[in-house]
C-alpha cells in the first residue's frame, strides 16, 4: 500500500509539472508569434489630411531613445532575478544558522513523494510566476496593438503621404487605404503599433511585482523606511519610463496610461491570487517529514505534571473517596 500511494503521488506531481510546462511553453510561443512574425496582421487605421495629432517629429528608431529596448529588457529581466535570488538566499542563510537541525532534514515536502530544498523551491516559484507574467503582459500589449492599430504621434512624419495625389484639398478628408503612405514600411508598421505602450506596461509590471515582493517578504528590523524607499523608487523609474515615451513623441498619454493599467492589473493578480502575497512556507520553519511521524518511544514516557495539576488531581481523588465511603457504609440497626 505505501508503494502504491507513493507512485500515485509521484504521478500527480509529474502531471502537475507537465501541465505547468505546457502552459508556459504555449505562452512563450504565443508571445513569439506576436512579436517576431506576421501571423497576426495589424489593423490599418485611417487618418485625416494634415492632422496635427500625428505630425510630431520622428526622433529616430527605438535604439536612439533615452530608454532603449535593450536597456529596458535587461533591467526588467535581470533586476528581479538578481533581487529575488539574493533576498531568498539571505533569508535562507539567516534562518539556517538560527536553527539546530541536521542538514539532511532541512527540506520541504513537495506532495508526499519528493523533497526539495526550500531555497530552490521558493526562488523558482517566485521567478517562474514573474516570468510567466512578463510574457502575459507582452501578449496583452501586442494583442491590443494588433487589434487597434492606433497611430503614433509621428505617424504622418514617417508615412509621408502624397496629399496632392490623395486629393487633400481640404483637411477634413479621411484617408483609410494603406497605400497612402510612401515612407519606410518598417517605420510605418511600427508607428501603427502604439496602443497600449509596451514599455510602460513592462516597466510598471516589474516595478510593482518587486515592490510587493520586498514589502511582503523582508521583515527584518530596521527596514521600516528602507522598504518604502526601495518600492517607491522602483515605481518612480517606471513612471519616468512612461513620461519619456510621451516626451519623445513615441506614444500618446492614452497609450502610456493603458500600459500602466495592464501591467498593474497583471502584477496584482499574480501576487494576490497565485503566490498569495509571497506567503509560502518560510524556509526552515516547518517540520521535516521525520519530525512529523509519531515517536512511539516518547508516547511510553510519563507526562510531567505541574504543581497546579497535582493539586487539582489530589482534590478530585479526595472528593471521590469521600463520596464512596459515604455511600458504601450503611449504619447498623440495634436489635
Amino acid at each position: 500500500m505505501p508503494s502504491k500511494q507513493l507512485k500515485k503521488e509521484q504521478r500527480k506531481l509529474y502531471t502537475s509539472l507537465a501541465g505547468e510546462l505546457v502552459i508556459m511553453a504555449g505562452t512563450v510561443m504565443l508571445a513569439y508569434y506576436f512579436e517576431y512574425t506576421d501571423t497576426f496582421s495589424v489593423h490599418v487605421q485611417g487618418f485625416f489630411c494634415y492632422d496635427t495629432t500625428y505630425t510630431k517629429p520622428y526622433l529616430g528608431p527605438e535604439d536612439s531613445s533615452a530608454v532603449p529596448p535593450v536597456l529596458l529588457y535587461a533591467v526588467v529581466a535581470g533586476l528581479p532575478t538578481l533581487l529575488i535570488t539574493i533576498t531568498e538566499t539571505v533569508l535562507f542563510l539567516v534562518q539556517y544558522t538560527s536553527k539546530e537541525f541536521d542538514r539532511s532534514e532541512k527540506t520541504v515536502a513537495t506532495g508526499d513523494c519528493c523533497y526539495l530544498n526550500p531555497l530552490v523551491r521558493r526562488t523558482f516559484r517566485f521567478l517562474g510566476v514573474y516570468t510567466f507574467g512578463l510574457f502575459t503582459v507582452d501578449i496583452f500589449v501586442n494583442a491590443g496593438q494588433v487589434v487597434t492599430g492606433n497611430l503614433a504621434p509621428y505617424f504622418l512624419t514617417v508615412c509621408k503621404p502624397n496629399y496632392t495625389a490623395l486629393g487633400c484639398q481640404q483637411a477634413l478628408r479621411y484617408i483609410s487605404h494603406q497605400e497612402a503612405c510612401t515612407g519606410n514600411q518598417d517605420d510605418i508598421l511600427r508607428a501603427r503599433k502604439t496602443f497600449p505602450s509596451k514599455e510602460a506596461a513592462l516597466s510598471i509590471y516589474a516595478a510593482l511585482y518587486l515592490a510587493m515582493y520586498v514589502t511582503c517578504t523582508v521583515q527584518a528590523k530596521g527596514t521600516r523606511l528602507a522598504k518604502p524607499v526601495l518600492s517607491l523608487g522602483l515605481m518612480c523609474l517606471a513612471f519616468l519610463t512612461g513620461l519619456n515615451r510621451v516626451a519623445e513623441y513615441r506614444n500618446h498619454w492614452s497609450d502610456v496610461i493603458a500600459g500602466f493599467i495592464i501591467g498593474t492589473a497583471i502584477a496584482t493578480f499574480l501576487v494576490v491570487c497565485v503566490v498569495h502575497n509571497f506567503k509560502g512556507k518560510l524556509l526552515l520553519s516547518e517540520e521535516s517529514p521525520q519530525e512529523q511521524r509519531p515517536n512511539t518511544a516518547m508516547l511510553n514516557m510519563g507526562r510531567v505534571e505541574s504543581p497546579l495539576e497535582k493539586y487539582i488531581a489530589s482534590q478530585v481523588m479526595h472528593c471521590a473517596f469521600s463520596h464512596i465511603s459515604r455511600t458504601s457504609v450503611t449504619p447498623r440497626v440495634p436489635l
